[in-house]
């Protein structure tokens, strides 16, 4: 069996795409939705003066601003309908995920199967709208605050332009939330990871235009920038092959009594764990708590004396504060995303059910223990490589003001959402030429009657 799906996954070719009707209608219909995404990135919040807000960002912009519109795919500064990406929703699943392993309630509701899972997504809709809600308005209260040199940001500024604004961004964000889930469950691929994906790869001409300008400028030299070319070809490699390292354990079945009383051979089988269990989880994960607290420090406008504004300029990147938070998150992230993904006690239990086990390893408690132990071993090699991801590029975006970009985080996400997609669209052609070659075998069978 192993043999058979390893020569599919050698024979399947862009070229099957052709035949493969429901992948195409896939690859259009995120393509279509990508589209609207993109779309709904140019379209203004009602109230707004452009020219004076261009002004404003361009001032306030470095720092954690830029790397929010990063993620928004500029819609931040253009403030437009989808101002707030699909962020508040990565931020009540965080929080949602957090409660499912404190509260009791919601950890049962999780083992209920589907009806559970669907019950906490309509938990999390709720808690995207709430957080959405605040968000939007400490942003339009921000907005109302804010003078550029031929006037305010806010043409109206008052109760009813607070409440539009707060509709409309609440409104665009619950519109990328359930696109994200049209993406996932009609499409190819995870839907909030390829919005996030097409908003950085929206930018990424803009960035290396920004880059060549700087190379001209003379703030760095033709041979930085060959290192700068280097240490991204360097990274991208990096996370490519970590993201495909693997630790295999090795599973035995015993002999099993066929039916015609000869004992069937027993086998051997693996159990794949990632290098990088979590995957691009934990970056965006600490990105988003990184950046729920800085937006409003962001626009608070304060003076340089002020409380909050030190605590802003600590936090901006390049900062030791900010790095060091960062880290830790990414993680505190990259062991609890694990824990939730894979449960050692449930792994081994199941295993002893259907009479598989690790040699030399006790089945049940010793199982588990082993599973523990070499799950937190590679997760530890995966965390620090995540850590030294997104943090390395930070201090040469401290030293030379690259954009954002450029980042780790960025390279990560965009390298892992390719390489996942790809992984189910070739997933979805091997599936289409089983099913030609069950329906050749029927066929030839029954030319044979």
């Amino acid at each position: 069996m192993t043999s058979a799906v390893e020569q599919l996954a050698k024979n399947a070719n862009w070229g099957a795409l052709a035949k493969a009707t429901e992948l195409k209608q896939r690859l259009l219909f995120v393509m279509g939705a990508l589209l609207v995404y993109r779309l709904g990135t140019y379209i203004p919040v009602p109230g707004i003066d452009p020219h004076v807000w261009s002004e404003v960002f361009s001032q306030k912009g470095g720092g954690i601003l830029d790397m929010f519109n990063m993620f928004s795919g500029g819609a931040l500064q253009r403030m437009t309908i989808f101002a707030l990406n699909i962020m508040p929703y990565i931020s009540a699943s965080i929080i949602m995920q957090l409660a499912s392993s404190m509260f009791k309630r919601l950890e049962e509701m999780k083992k209920e199967g589907e009806s559970g899972r669907m019950r906490i997504n309509q938990y999390t809709r709720y808690l995207t709208v709430i957080l959405a809600a605040v968000q939007a308005y400490g942003l339009a209260v921000g907005l109302e605050s804010m003078q550029g040199s031929t006037g305010s940001v806010v043409i109206n500024p008052g109760l009813f332009f607070r409440i539009s604004t707060v509709i409309t961004i609440v409104g665009g964000t619950v519109f990328l939330m359930w696109l994200g889930e049209q993406i996932t469950s009609r499409g190819v691929g995870n839907g909030t990871s390829l919005i996030i994906f097409a908003g950085i790869v929206a930018g990424l001409p803009r960035a290396i235009g920004s880059v060549l300008e700087l190379s001209r400028q003379g703030t760095f030299s033709g041979g930085e920038l060959l290192l700068l070319t280097v240490m991204v070809v360097s990274v991208i490699g990096l996370i490519v092959f970590m993201e495909r390292a693997q630790r295999r354990i090795v599973v035995q079945y015993p002999k099993r009594q066929t039916g015609m009383g000869a004992p069937a051979a027993g086998t051997t089988n693996h159990i794949p764990l990632k290098l990088n269990t979590s995957g691009v989880i934990p970056p965006i994960f600490a990105s988003s708590l990184l950046l729920l607290p800085l937006t409003f420090l962001g626009f608070a406008g304060a003076s340089g004396s002020d409380f909050w504004s030190d605590i802003a300029r600590y936090l901006q990147h390049g900062q030791p504060v900010y790095m060091a938070l960062y880290g830790f998150l990414i993680i505190f992230f990259s062991f609890f995303y694990t824990a939730i993904v894979f449960n050692p006690e449930e792994n081994a239990d199941m295993l002893r059910k259907y009479g598989g086990f690790i040699p030399g390893i006790r089945p049940g408690k010793h199982t588990a223990d082993y599973f523990d132990y070499v799950l937190t071993r590679i997760t530890t090699i995966g965390a620090l490589y995540l850590v030294f991801i997104c943090l390395l590029p930070e201090f040469l975006i401290a030293q030379y003001q690259m954009p954002f970009y450029f980042g780790g985080t960025s390279l990560l996400i965009v390298v892992s959402v390719t390489m996942d997609t790809v992984a189910q669209i070739h997933s979805h052609l091997i599936a289409h030429q089983y099913e030609g070659l069950i329906k050749k075998a029927k066929l030839r069978g029954s030319r044979r009657r």
